[in-house]
């Protein structure tokens, strides 16, 4: 089986590949390393084919997609924040190139394409957990364009029958994630800010909440994805079903760090949502997803990933 995964330098592709590999599964990456970066594929060196382009360039996506099984689309312009400041670009990398992908994995007869949805498609809504059944309301460009892309991975299935399972991942975190990035995930950024022994961010007062999952659960949602039955055109909540306040994981890092963190508060970011909470019955059943890696011990794993890595 051959798989092709887009975005597979960046954080999670990378842990995805790299459990492809393990798999015995031959892989091909196609990345523009405008985010990912090459040493995030060192565990998987030699042992992949890597493709230096964006899914913005049908003629190379075309070129990717070619004797190819199976096709996991990470790649994209993750940050809200990212999106507010410059839509357009969004839009075109995360619309267009997320389409450029589907029609060249349709023309290739390729098995099912999985499509890393979000959870900003639910946008700020009050009602907690969320279910896939809710009406989406993004708030951010960022939210609208994961969500159209949603909208065309199951148009070609209904149209095509090209086989697409959208994941809406929830807040993802774990080691590779780029703390250096004015964009990047919380986390990295609390912990590598502790190991500096400086002062932590919060945006706003810290009570907002969401549903941290650590990374090798999002892996394991991508690889059954790929192959569970009867879930073709469909989509599914990834996350662990709970939810953790800011404050309440700075509190969690303390304890494990052993560090004291009096956070810095400063105005909420535009887009940011207050609460987000998964109901992930549905990916139990479907896809028999099981989160095996509990927040707190996703914590422990990913400071201990820092702290041995921030020298290097």
């Amino acid at each position: 089986m051959r798989y092709l995964v887009t975005g597979g330098a960046g954080f999670i592709g990378s842990n995805t590949v790299d459990e492809l590999v393990r798999r015995g599964r031959t892989v091909a990456v196609l990345d523009d390393f405008s985010a990912g970066r090459e040493e995030n594929l060192k565990e998987s060196a030699g042992k992949i084919e890597i493709i230096r382009a964006s899914i913005t360039d049908l003629a190379a996506v075309q070129k990717a997609c070619k004797g190819v099984d199976y096709v996991i689309h990470l790649a994209a312009l993750t940050s809200v924040p990212r999106s507010v400041a410059d839509p357009l670009e969004t839009n075109h990398v995360n619309i267009d190139g997320t389409l450029n992908v589907l029609v060249a994995a349709r023309d290739a007869k390729v098995r099912r394409l999985v499509y890393a949805a979000s959870c900003s498609a639910y946008g700020d809504t009050p009602v907690q957990p969320q279910r896939e059944s809710m009406s989406p309301d993004p708030i951010s460009p960022y939210g609208v364009t994961k969500f159209v892309g949603e909208l065309y991975a199951k148009v070609f299935y209904r149209c095509y029958g090209l086989e697409t399972v959208c994941l809406r991942y929830f807040n993802v975190f774990g080691p590779r994630q780029d703390p250096t990035s004015a964009y990047s995930g919380v986390l990295s950024k609390f912990i590598t800010t502790l190991l500096g022994d400086g002062q932590p961010v919060v945006f706003s007062d810290g009570e907002q909440s969401r549903d941290f999952i650590f990374v090798e659960n999002i892996v394991q949602a991508n690889l059954l994805a790929c192959e569970a039955e009867n879930c073709a055109g469909r989509t599914f909540n990834v996350g662990t079903g709970g939810r953790y306040t800011l404050n309440e994981t700075l509190r969690l890092l303390e304890k494990i760090s052993g560090k004291k963190t009096a956070a810095k508060y400063e105005p909420p970011r535009s887009g940011d949502i207050l609460h987000s909470q998964a109901d992930i019955s549905e990916a139990r059943k479907a896809l028999g997803y099981d989160p095996k890696i509990c927040f707190e011990e996703g914590l422990r794993r990913t400071w201990e990933w820092y702290r041995s890595n921030q020298s290097k």
